[in-house]
């Protein structure tokens, strides 16, 4: 399970970083995605990749921390998962509104020829 949720992180992060590498605005956009995607996995491995272990302390027995997930690590994921897609969406408006100015999207302004 850990080979393959490191080999999961390494494919997003080394797609991530070649898309960030590369001349066109949309590019390193859906770069920076996958970068943040890989550091939400990495976040959430942190707190144990574990199955079955109950998510909500019973207060009726004793409390044996060892017992639960770690809700820390969750959060931050939820939490950085929702600014991530609201910083894209943005991002996207104003590479629509560069677009429309300068009639590219390439990062150095100069249009290519396909």
């Amino acid at each position: 399970m850990e080979i393959i949720y490191a080999l999961a992180i390494g494919v997003l992060t080394g797609s991530g970083v070649w898309l960030l590498l590369r001349p066109r605005t949309f590019q390193v956009i859906m770069g920076f995605s996958l970068l943040s995607y890989a550091v939400n996995l990495f976040i959430f491995g942190m707190g144990r990749l574990t199955v079955g272990r109950a998510p909500i302390i019973d207060t009726l027995k004793q409390v044996d921390p060892s017992l639960y997930n770690d809700p820390v690590p969750q959060a931050l994921v939820l939490t950085a998962i929702v600014i991530g897609f609201a910083t894209t969406a943005l991002f996207l408006v104003v590479l629509l509104a560069s677009r429309g100015l300068t009639g590219t999207d390439h990062v150095d302004g100069e249009e290519s020829e396909p």
